[in-house]
């Protein structure tokens, strides 16, 4: 399984990113990100699904807080696999 860390850059750039890692021949992807990068994990595997992939779906979703500095984080996890 790959892992895609999402952080500042635009969503297509993180979209690309998991649609060359499929291309590559991986089953699973793994979507990842903290804080406001959030919205653009979302936004990116919208993209993805909807735009360059057809054959993908999204497995699971994992919503969580991770502490960080002596605070609390709000943190996603995106499972993304093919559709069997």
């Amino acid at each position: 399984m790959q892992i895609i860390y999402v952080g500042n850059k635009a969503p297509i750039r993180y979209a690309t990113a998991v649609a060359t890692e499929f291309e590559k021949g991986a089953e699973e992807v793994l979507v990842k990100a903290r804080g406001r990068a959030i919205s653009t994990a979302v936004d990116a595997c919208q993209i993805t699904l909807n735009k360059f992939l057809k054959d993908i779906e999204i497995k699971d979703i994992k919503i969580f807080t991770e502490e960080l500095e002596n605070r609390n984080v709000s943190a996603i996890e995106i499972l993304l696999g093919r559709i069997l």
